[in-house]
């Protein structure tokens, strides 16, 4: 390695150390100690084209210990991605692009939002899985449309969450060899050295999950570092853990190797003594040398070319095979292919039913042979999610797996953490359409990713069945209460809980057409009437989130009481209704399966399914009632569950928690004669 390459890391350096000082927050030592191996893979083997950012087939760089963010943007800057000098000193500050941790969709380069450990390192395992997939699925002889790897910096605290060690073991049984992670191992956690809790043999764990596990001794040897990436290249068979030991805060001369490095700046006094200790002795601050520069426009300029030769070979893909490269601009595009639609069932109404969970199964299948990048499975439950894809046209879709990649099954198995982390590295990488089940209860094994997810704008697909105490026997650890209401808190995830087998179709329409973040299907484990809707309101009302369902005897005009309900509880509010009419009630049933969906409407839409002047409302929902008020104002009730479940069938359960018709009639006539409503 040259004077020019050790310039570059301390460049690295003094600028991730410089812009802690101003901001007076942030976490120098990680940079400090982790600049060697960071400048290698970006100015020796990432392949990235600043100019196109979102290029298909660039190598993904993730920093997973997204708290050293100065140095991720210190190197965007220096290859040249839209993340100017300016950025680099108004870091942490209002409105700059450089936030505490590192924020997908806000600054170019920025592959994911990491910050939560742990979560970066699964989301590289979603990403190899999507290169591999999309790799097997459109390459033809002579034609490889994704030949890209994954890199990322991990530390300390990323392998001690248990996220990245079920992501791990995943990744080694499928023998991911595009992985490429560099161990930023320095022995230092927020508390102290690691010896206070994490004392195991790391390089043996991986090595019995199936990864090819290497050592670097020295963390500032670049030759070494470079050798050991080179040789991970080389091993397409198993995902490599390069161990690189490494001195958090190096060059600090009273802070490296120390906790003190981790989460504060150094001070004035110490960040001059710091730059003498590394014999940096430029003129000014955030000073970049010209060769260092022209080091990182080499790099930039590598990746320029490999991006031409990649159109390059696309376009003689194109020419050779033009439907399959139009279908793979089309999955690259995040498009949908062109009237997949037509292929969502429609169920022909039917007192006994089926559960949501059942019908949503028979939408996937349906839709699997025209959406050929749709693909997902469940932590270990695809036979009770229905998650399982069957046949994809004339073939049976596959299981992916060691030399079957393009197989469109994921056996995630009882992994619900990692699943979420990884469905978020395979939307983030694109081209493929993920999705993921589990029962709605182990949706709190998995809420990190989920919260990530929506906070990314991740095109993920959460498949949640068995949602309420009406699964029945399985008992109160099992059955979900206040998961629903967990979830709607979500910024950005929108939660569906379909009524019937046709609102489970729609939902599916919705979640495939989204383009700004998550969404979770909330489905039944028994059976629920498929409704007649030559009598109700159409299906399709879901896309708006809420619809009038059942107008009330009188129209739109006479209404005396409006009855909202999801999921299951729609039959309840429809016999509900039926009672009150009998006594002269006129009364609205509106189906609400998405509130987040509703709110989006305009107040016009809102008004005429929930009509301001009818202040008798009762909402029903076998789920904590919190957040309900909010549609059904202050002179309203709400029927719900704000207490665990037992273990009972299903139907004892609703009639002992008062999940009932005559429950929810009765709490309406006590509004319409002033009295107050129980509504526990």
């Amino acid at each position: 390695m040259s004077d020019t390459d050790h310039l570059a890391v301390n460049t690295i350096r003094v600028l991730a150390i410089e812009g802690v000082e101003k901001a007076q927050s942030g976490h120098p030592g990680m940079p400090l100690g982790a600049a060697p191996m960071a400048h290698v893979v970006w100015s020796r083997h990432l392949h990235f084209d600043p100019d196109h950012p979102e290029w298909p087939d660039r190598d993904r760089f993730i920093l997973s210990a997204g708290h050293g963010s100065m140095l991720l943007y210190a190197l965007l800057h220096l290859s040249g991605f839209d993340l100017p000098m300016e950025e680099l000193k108004a870091f942490r500050q209002w409105g700059s692009r450089t936030p505490g941790h590192p924020e997908n969709g806000l600054t170019a380069g920025v592959e994911v939002t990491t910050g939560p450990l742990g979560q970066g390192f699964a989301n590289g395992v979603g990403m190899a899985i999507a290169e591999s997939f999309l790799a097997a699925t459109f390459t033809r002889p002579g034609h490889h449309v994704m030949d890209h790897r994954v890199y990322a910096i991990v530390s300390d605290g990323d392998l001690m969450e248990g996220v990245a060690s079920e992501a791990a073991s995943l990744a080694g049984h499928l023998g991911l060899g595009r992985l490429i992670y560099l161990y930023d191992d320095n022995h230092i956690s927020i508390e102290g050295s690691t010896d206070l809790a994490f004392t195991e043999d790391v390089a043996g764990r991986f090595a019995a999950y199936g990864w090819q596990v290497l050592e670097v001794e020295d963390g500032n040897d670049l030759a070494e570092i470079d050798r050991a990436v080179i040789e991970a290249k080389a091993d397409a068979e198993h995902p490599s853990l390069i161990m690189v030991r490494t001195h958090i805060g190096f060059g600090s001369p009273n802070k490296q190797g120390s906790a003190e490095a981790h989460g504060a700046p150094l001070g004035p006094e110490e960040l001059a003594l710091t730059k003498e200790n590394l014999g940096w002795t430029a003129p000014e601050e955030f000073f970049v040398p010209g060769a260092v520069r022209d080091l990182y426009a080499s790099a930039a300029g590598r990746g320029a070319g490999a991006r031409a030769a990649w159109l390059e070979r696309m376009q003689a893909f194109s020419d050779e095979h033009p439907d399959i490269a139009a279908a793979f601009q089309s999955a690259l595009s995040g498009e949908a292919p062109e009237g997949w639609e037509a292929r969502l069932p429609e169920f022909p109404a039917d007192g006994k039913g089926m559960a949501t969970r059942a019908a949503s199964g028979k939408v996937l299948n349906a839709i699997a042979s025209c959406v050929p990048t749709l693909m997902g499975g469940s932590a270990d439950l695809a036979p009770s999610n229905n998650t399982f894809l069957e046949a994809c046209g004339e073939q049976p879709c596959g299981t992916f797996q060691r030399g079957e990649r393009g197989g469109r099954n994921l056996h995630f198995g009882v992994r619900e953490h990692a699943m979420g982390a990884i469905l978020n590295g395979m939307a983030l990488h694109g081209g493929v359409f993920p999705y993921g089940g589990t029962f709605l209860i182990f949706s709190d094994y998995m809420r990190p990713s989920i919260r990530l997810a929506a906070l990314s704008k991740a095109r993920v697909t959460y498949v949640f069945t068995h949602d309420s105490v009406g699964l029945g026997e399985d008992g109160p650890t099992h059955q979900p209460v206040e998961h629903l209401a967990a979830l709607r808190v979500i910024p950005g995830l929108v939660v569906i809980r379909p009524a019937d087998a046709n609102e489970t179709a729609v939902a599916w329409k919705v979640a495939l057409e989204r383009r700004d973040g998550p969404v979770a299907l909330i489905l039944s484990r028994q059976n629920l009437p498929v409704l007649d809707r030559s009598t109700l309101g159409a299906a399709s009302g879901l896309e708006q989130g809420g619809y009038v369902l059942a107008e009330a005897s009188t129209g739109p005009e006479g209404i005396a009481v409006i009855i909202l309900a999801t999921g299951s509880e729609i039959s309840v509010a429809l016999d509900a209704k039926a009672m009150l009419e009998a006594e002269g009630h006129a009364t609205r049933v509106v189906s609400l399966p998405s509130w987040e969906l509703f709110d989006a409407q305009d107040t016009g839409y809102r008004e005429t399914v929930l009509p301001g002047a009818v202040t008798v409302r009762v909402a029903v929902e076998a789920a904590a009632t919190f957040g309900w008020s909010k549609f059904v104002g202050d002179r309203g009730a709400v029927i719900g569950i704000d207490h665990f479940g037992a273990s009972a069938p299903g139907p004892v359960l609703m009639e002992e928690f008062g999940i009932t018709a005559a429950r929810v009639s009765a709490a309406a006539r006590d509004l319409v004669e002033g009295r107050d409503a129980t509504t526990r």
